[in-house]
């Protein structure tokens, strides 16, 4: 039992994406609560009847404090006009299809720091872990192994899990902090890569190619416009089935159900979306004499990760326990949440999505080497899912964040190239980029708490 004053998460709040609030169990706090602070507790789409009042709900959750991804947003077109006006060139078909290239490599290192960042961590090694886990693909795929691509795929998924559970096991069972941990993994895992690299191949000058055309054609391929248009269909009809399959089985267990209005809104908007980026990217981007066309393969991967993400994270329990550690670590334990086995899978599911994010990498560059800067690359991932909307305190975050995060930090510097200015400057401005969102995030939290004290 909860003794009065203590902190416990409410069932509703241990599937949120939000910093879970603490809940004051003293009898006369509980019925002093008022009914509009309970609304902004509650998602807009959850306690409206119509697509109207989903908006006033969603205002009124703005107003108070709780913006979600519109400052991102908002921030992403902002950035994406100033280019564009800057420079002509940024929003041509190429300068796009480049852009979510680019992308893909920050939005799977956001996604991967999404998984310790809820829990209050941070995994600093995973540039590293990246760069060792291609390293394991290439090897394994190279003419003196020559395995199937496939299976060197997974040998090298499978070193960037083990790497989490081992750094999640010194975490939770040692109970050492996550900083140390993952900061001795990233120079350690950076020397385990050299050593294998020269130990395997001591004449390759510490770069191993990609020769399979499988993986390499996952970055530098192209799909045919068949196919794109194939892809887009299946994609918006299994967003349609899922929605509509969540809402009836919300419905027959009684439980709140978004406006049928709103779910057929996203669907359209989901449909939009799909079929003006396949436009763009099945425009022509090369020359009239050697003309480019069609979507590379990595832009359908990686936002079929960030589903897969999202729904182990909404949708299971696994998921709502690592929301519910994150927003109070001690209220979870006491609810019999088991601390140290969520916490250990959810620095292996950033291993696994690191090992992703390596493979992505060594496939758009056509080789890995052991000078890969894989301390950039987490600083990256971090500003990515920070930019994004996650916090660094925990309990909130989402996959959805590092995408638009990752899109940003690939926007901000495809466009700096574009204006021919120095990698000190793009530094620089990345920087300043992160400092911003860092202190939108603590100025958001700061707002929130003094508006809960005041109606209190």
């Amino acid at each position: 039992m909860a003794r009065t004053g203590e902190s416990v998460p409410t069932a509703d709040q241990v599937g949120d994406d939000r910093e879970l609030p603490e809940v004051d169990l003293d009898a006369e706090a509980v019925t002093a609560a008022s009914a509009a602070e309970a609304a902004l507790a509650v998602a807009p789409e959850l306690v409206a009847n119509s697509v109207a009042e989903y908006v006033r709900a969603w205002w009124q959750r703005v107003r108070g404090g709780d913006t979600g991804v519109l400052p991102i947003v908002v921030g992403l077109i902002v950035i994406m006009a100033l280019f564009q006006a800057l420079n002509h060139s940024f929003l041509t078909a190429g300068n796009i299809t480049n852009l979510l290239v680019q992308g893909g490599v920050f939005v799977l290192l956001g996604m991967a720091e999404i998984f310790v960042l809820i829990l209050g961590e941070i995994d600093l090694s995973l540039g590293y872990v990246a760069g060792l886990s291609a390293v394991i693909v290439a090897l394994l795929m190279s003419p003196s192994v020559n395995l199937p691509w496939i299976v060197a795929v997974v040998a090298g998924l499978a070193t960037g899990t083990a790497i989490g559970v081992l750094q999640g096991t010194l975490v939770t069972r040692l109970h050492l902090p996550s900083f140390v941990v993952t900061l001795a993994g990233q120079l350690g895992w950076w020397g385990l890569m050299i050593w294998v690299v020269d130990t395997t191949n001591p004449t390759s000058g510490g770069v191993i190619s990609v020769t399979n055309p499988v993986v390499f054609n996952l970055v530098n391929g192209n799909m045919t416009a068949l196919e794109g248009w194939i892809t887009v269909v299946l994609a918006v009809v299994a967003y349609a089935a899922f929605s509509l399959t969540r809402d009836n089985r919300r419905r027959r267990n009684g439980l709140a159900v978004p406006p049928f209005g709103l779910t057929l809104l996203r669907t359209g908007v989901v449909a939009v979306a799909a079929v003006v980026l396949l436009l763009i990217v099945d425009a022509n981007r090369g020359t009239a004499t050697v003309p480019l066309s069609g979507m590379p393969p990595v832009v359908i991967v990686v936002p079929v990760i960030m589903i897969l993400w999202t729904f182990l994270l909404s949708a299971t329990r696994f998921g709502r326990y690592v929301y519910a550690i994150g927003g109070n670590r001690e209220a979870a334990r006491r609810a019999g949440v088991n601390l140290t086995r969520i916490r250990t899978g959810a620095f292996a599911l950033a291993g696994l999505t690191g090992a992703m994010a390596g493979i992505v990498y060594e496939s758009r560059l056509g080789s890995i080497s052991i000078g890969i800067d894989g301390g950039t690359l987490v600083l990256f991932g971090v500003a990515s899912a920070v930019i994004g909307g996650a916090s660094l305190m925990g309990g909130r975050g989402k996959p959805i964040h590092a995408l638009l995060g990752g899109i940003v930090i690939a926007a901000i510097y495809n466009g700096m190239v574009l204006m021919g200015l120095s990698v000190a400057v793009q530094y620089m401005i990345t920087a300043l980029v992160l400092l911003a969102a860092l202190t939108i995030d603590r100025v958001a939290r700061r707002g929130r708490a003094f508006r809960s004290s005041a109606e209190d």
